[in-house]
Parts: structure tokens; sequence; C-alpha cells
């Protein structure tokens, strides 16, 4: 086994919880073993931190994954996994939802999505990778699935080392043809091309959220996706939606979707939204809700400045055709783009359009999505209603 000791005042932040030990704050690593394995973490004074799987090859050299002295085996993960899955039937959850969210679930670099009767998995560092046949196997004990797939085609897994895959690893079935059941609505997935893992699970709420300012309401949807926001608008009584994506892919499942439930007022366009809200801006169209839920804009800390640039010129433009009375639903995803950040950039964004505003609510991903204290990385989506004056 090997066993990492720390730098002298590094192992502060790993005490407080935080369970990445990074290459740069380590002392030095005696004993051998094979990379992926379970190595135990010291202080510069030999006192116990914990057990995590180590990977030389990354910069995040072990991922902790217990404080106890405890055989990390087989009913390890599955206790682990049952766990994770217990928090959530406590919950309410049932059809589609996250099972398991890596670090928060004290399972680093793990993710595991509930499909109906499908899952999907992400291995996301060389430490779950080099276990993924027992992980499969404990899926099958846990959830008896109709079928498992793994999306591993997310490039953190190129600071690991490892390549980028995507297939079946269990059961017979069409990934590229799944229906799900959420907030009520009958929606068609594609595991193997949908985004992230399929679907933004991490929504959920937030849509179904959408039956407080709807109804009777002209709803614009931007980067609409395959229509998670415009499908429960439209659930939810709004006078009209209109979708707008720049994916022809996604347009054609989101009407497949608005199709699948009788929806008729959702009306899709395939365009840059930056353009399309520029079009408007000209036409001084303007609507009664606005939905933002771009991409990220920033993806690492070089890229926060422009990224945050890119946030409130979306977000100008979107108060510039809201009607007096409307509601700007504002969403960002970027991890780098921090809660501090975000506010700021809603204000900045209020001002720079000169409209008076105020905030309604301000939330955050699904209770699925639970964020570990002392991870700030996994409190990634911030979502804010504004009501223009």
């Amino acid at each position: 086994m090997y066993i990492v000791i720390l730098k002298k005042g590094e192992e502060k932040r790993i005490i407080e919880g935080h369970p990445w030990v990074y290459a740069n704050e380590v002392q030095k690593i005696e004993g051998h073993d094979i990379q992926g394995s379970i190595a135990k973490v010291v202080s510069y004074d030999q006192r116990f931190i914990g057990y995590g799987y180590i990977n030389h090859a990354s910069k995040i050299l072990v991922r902790i994954l217990t404080r106890d002295e405890t055989p990390i085996d087989y009913d390890f993960f599955y206790q682990r996994i049952k766990a994770s899955n217990d928090y959530r039937l406590s919950l309410g959850y049932s059809n589609n939802y996250r099972v398991v969210f890596g670090e928060s679930d004290l399972l680093p670099a793990l993710i595991v999505d509930k499909y109906g009767d499908y899952l999907v998995v992400q291995f996301l560092a060389l430490g779950m990778e080099v276990r993924k046949a027992m992980i499969v196997q404990i899926l099958i004990d846990i959830f008896h699935p109709l079928g498992i797939y793994e999306r591993s085609d997310v490039s953190v897994r190129e600071k690991e080392g490892l390549p980028l895959t995507k297939g079946k690893l269990y059961g017979e079935f069409d990934p590229q043809n799944i229906e799900i059941v959420e907030n009520g609505i009958r929606i068609l997935i594609d595991l193997e091309n949908g985004q992230k893992t399929g679907y933004f699970l991490d929504q959920k709420e937030n849509r179904d959220n959408l039956k407080y300012y709807v109804k009777n309401k002209d709803v614009l949807d931007c980067f609409s996706n395959i229509g998670g926001f415009s499908l429960c608008a439209s659930k939810y009584q709004a006078k009209k939606i209109t979708a707008i994506d720049i994916s022809p892919l996604a347009i054609q499942q989101l009407q497949k979707n608005a199709k699948l439930n009788g929806f008729t007022n959702i009306e899709t366009i395939t365009a840059d939204v930056f353009e399309q809200l520029r079009l408007y801006r000209q036409e001084k169209r303007k609507f009664d809700v606005i939905i933002l839920d771009p991409p990220a804009f920033t993806k690492s800390k070089d890229t926060v400045k422009s990224g945050y640039r890119g946030y409130m010129d979306i977000n100008i433009a979107a108060l510039k055709c809201l009607n007096k009375g409307g509601y700007l639903i504002s969403c960002s995803c970027s991890q780098h783009l921090t809660l501090t950040l975000f506010l700021k950039m809603i204000k900045d964004s209020i001002v720079e359009a000169k409209v008076t505003a105020r905030m309604v609510e301000l939330r955050s991903q699904g209770k699925d999505h639970a964020t570990l204290i002392g991870i700030d990385e996994a409190m990634y989506l911030k979502v804010a209603i504004i009501n223009v004056l």
C-alpha cells in the first residue's frame, strides 16, 4: 500500500471535509502498489487522515473514500450506493433522479443517474475505472435494471490519463429512444448522445417551479435543448411558448416530446440565442417570462472574465425583451462562476439594461444533487428568478 504523507499545514482543508489530496500538497510517498489502488493518507506528523484511491498521473493524487479504518471492498461500495439511493427515496424520488453524485455521496468520481428502468454511469477517475465491473454488479444487485449505459465521454477523464468512452454495460436496449415521465410529462431522451447523461436531471424541481409564473403568459425558452422547461410551461397553461436552440437535433426532439404530450402551444426556432434576442429587440417584441439556461460560458478559472461578460450580455438582452411585470429565470451551470459572481452579474446586468427589478427566488440544483459541505465545486447550479418592475 502507498502511504501518502502531507506537507506541514496542508491537512487542514482535507480534515475539514474536502476529499481531494493534490500532488503539490504531498511531502513524500512511501510504499508501493498499483495505480488506482487504495492509499493511506497521513499528516506530516503521521496522524491518520483517511484512505482513498491514488493516481500519480493526476493533479488530484488521492480521492478520499473513508476516514475510518474500514475494509474497502464490495460490501463497502454496496452500502455506500444503497445509502445514496435510500436518501433519494426518503425524499420522494422514484423514477428519474441522480442516484450517486460523486464526492457528495462519499463516492468520489462516480455518477449514477436513474431513468426509469435504466441506469447511466460515469467513471471519472482511475480509482473508479478499475472498479467498474464491481460497481456495475452492485447496481444490478440493488436496482435490477433493464439496462446500464456508460457515458464516460467527458474531458475530465483525460486529466486522469483515461480515454473517453461510452456504450452499453448491461442489457439489450435502444439507448437513443428511452421514455421517462418527469413532473407528469412524457419525455423521450437519448442516453447515447443527449447532454450530460442524457438529460438535465438537476433542473427537475426548477422546471416544476414554473407553475408559479407561466399561467396565461407569453414564454420564451432560450437554450431549450429537448424541451424540459417548455414542456412544463405548456403543462402549467402558458398562453404561448417560443423555444430556441441552436441544435436542430434538440429542436426535433422537443417537437417529438410536445407531440407525445399533445402540447400545441410550443413554437420552435433553430437559431443562435444571442442573434434571436437581438432580432426580437429590433422588432420590439417582448415576453412575459424568459428562461435562460445556457451552457457553461466558463469552464475554467482562466475564462471566468470572458464568461462573466457572456452571461452579462445574454441577461441584458433578455431583460430588454421583458414586459414590465415580467420574470427572468436566469441560470448558470458553471462551478467557476461562483454564487457571489453570479449575483454580481445579475446586478450588473440589471444596471446596464436600465431596468428596475427585484429578486423573487434564488434556487440551485435539486435535492438529489445535494452538495457536501466543504466542496464548493459541487455547488455549480445557480437559478435567479427576477421580477422586472
